[in-house]
């Protein structure tokens, strides 16, 4: 009898990319010591800099804005080139008389109330999320908790419940119930005897008589120890009639409708686990805070047009784009944090690889949709604080604010936040078809959404002029043929972002990518 080959570690991380994706193989590395929970042990060390060693960094995002703060403490002399009248770049915040302008010319206004807003791109920070949050307290952004799981939230399927939404604890503690009970009775009877000990098997059975909530006869039905977990028809009260009312049990058919599983498995993504945090006042006072540190330096309304390098040096031409003016600086190096979708439409002297590299990353598309309602219905009607209600319609997730609770007056809420075929069935739409296409879709879970209303904006980040995409998105074969292309420093020129980052989409990853380029580039620079 042959030997079973063990797979190579390498080999390992290459099935799990594949099964899993980009997150699950990151997730994989972490557990096989390949990678730290975000790889920051604090800031980096650039000492020694040369006397009058410039910096050109090529926006104003956070992965630019960090990078130029390590660097100007260090002594480097630093400017920054940023194409927005504005820094953040996709951390921003929108707000009332805000104006957001898509592609196509189309402008919306903002209508928010004083204290309102939408964050359009990054709106939460995981806990173990290291970077971001050093810097938050170490400018003194002030942090408050983002609830991510609200058992009291919606989840919507056509296919199930009759096409009508169910409370997120009613479908958790019924799948678990059903499928407790389905494993109890192959257990009994004796299909699984040779994977488990007789000891075991015991075992196993107690626990799914506790964790499912199964009876004496290990069978899953409605009875007053259910409902204490999901909840009941007639909750319990005091005194004479106090006595609840046990609420009825779904289907198992119905627990089955995909929409209703991959809801629960949303919370398992190890970026998505349920302590995290939101600046107080909007996602934009990080950018704010990196911007009144390293202001001086940028220059807004740079619109990047050509980047020469030669073994000196790198100069990079730009327009003025309010004057249509144009201008270049030079610098000893640079770090570019252009989004790749719009900078492999730049000219640029660089290594054929890196240009490949540049080309060689698709971004998917996602829109955001911020709600206005005149009072704080889901708190006040249905008893939703924070969290978020998904549904398989084009809107894909209602997300509830997380601050000022209980409180009086008009508040948003995240009408729509989705990608992929809902995003560009959305994006297709004129902003008030889109509010139109919310408000119906929105009514499945509040019937009040209607009648609440006061205006919405929305943003289809494949509409959004500076990026045209909302996140890069790597295939496993992309990665493997041009990431450490990408990365690597050409010449005189190191890309950042969160592009450049195995943490896409968030902005440790952009912060991340920058501290790590300008780390290299500082040792290049002593041995220039």
């Amino acid at each position: 009898m042959s030997e079973i080959a063990t797979p190579s570690r390498r080999q390992l991380l290459t099935l799990i990319g594949r099964m899993g994706g980009a997150a699950a193989m990151y997730q994989a590395m972490t557990a096989l010591g390949h990678a730290a929970e975000t790889q920051f042990d604090g800031p980096p060390v650039l000492s020694g800099a040369k006397p009058g060693a410039s910096v050109v960094v090529l926006g104003a995002g956070l992965a630019g804005m960090v990078a130029a703060y390590e660097l100007e403490k260090a002594g480097y002399a630093v400017k920054i080139l940023e194409f927005q009248d504005r820094p953040g770049g996709r951390n921003y915040s929108l707000r009332g008389g805000d104006t957001f302008t898509e592609s196509d010319g189309t402008v919306q206004k903002v209508q928010f109330a004083p204290g309102n807003y939408i964050n359009p791109g990054p709106w939460r920070i995981p806990h173990h999320h290291k970077c971001v949050l050093h810097y938050c307290r170490q400018f003194g952004v002030a942090l408050e908790p983002f609830i991510q799981l609200n058992h009291n939230g919606f989840i919507h399927a056509s296919d199930a419940f009759g096409g009508k939404p169910v409370r997120y604890k009613e479908a958790a503690v019924d799948f678990k119930g059903h499928t407790s009970e389905l494993l109890a009775k192959a257990l009994n009877s004796g299909s699984l005897d040779q994977s488990v000990t007789g000891e075991d098997k015991e075992r196993l059975l107690e626990a799914l008589r506790g964790w499912g909530v199964l009876d004496d006869k290990m069978a899953y039905t409605s009875s007053v120890r259910v409902s204490s977990q999901r909840g009941y028809d007639r909750a319990p009260g005091g005194g004479v009639d106090g006595a609840p009312t046990p609420s009825q049990i779904a289907s198992l058919s119905d627990v089955l409708a995909p929409q209703v599983w991959t809801a629960m498995s949303f919370y398992f993504n190890y970026v998505m686990q349920t302590t995290m945090f939101q600046p107080v006042g909007g996602m934009d006072m990080i950018g704010k805070a990196f911007a009144s540190r390293v202001g001086k330096s940028i220059t807004y309304n740079a619109k990047v047009t050509k980047v020469a390098q030669n073994g000196k040096g790198v100069t990079v031409s730009y327009k003025d784009v309010p004057s249509g003016k144009t201008s270049s600086v030079s610098a000893d190096w640079c770090v570019c944090t252009i989004p790749l979708s719009i900078i492999s439409q730049v000219e640029m002297q660089v290594s054929p690889k890196m240009a490949a590299a540049l080309k060689a990353v698709p971004y998917s598309g996602h829109i955001k949709m911020g709600m206005e309602f005149k009072r704080r219905f889901w708190e006040e009607d249905d008893n939703i604080y924070g969290g978020h209600s998904f549904t398989d319609q084009a809107i894909g997730q209602l997300s509830y604010p997380n601050d000022r609770m209980f409180s009086q007056g008009p508040a948003v809420l995240l009408g729509a936040f989705t990608s992929g075929a809902g995003a560009f069935e959305l994006a297709g739409m004129t902003p008030q078809e889109r509010i139109e296409a919310a408000l119906t879709q929105g009514e499945i879970f509040h019937p009040q959404y209607r009648k609440e209303f006061l205006n919405g904006v929305s943003v289809p980040w494949t509409r959004v002029p500076w990026i045209l995409g909302c996140v890069s998105h790597w295939s496993e074969e992309g990665r493997a043929e041009h990431y450490q292309d990408l990365v690597a420093i050409d010449g005189r020129i190191a890309m950042a972002g969160e592009h450049a980052s195995y943490y896409g989409g968030w902005m440790e990853g952009s912060m991340l990518s920058g501290l790590d380029a300008i780390s290299r580039i500082h040792k290049r620079s002593l041995e220039a």
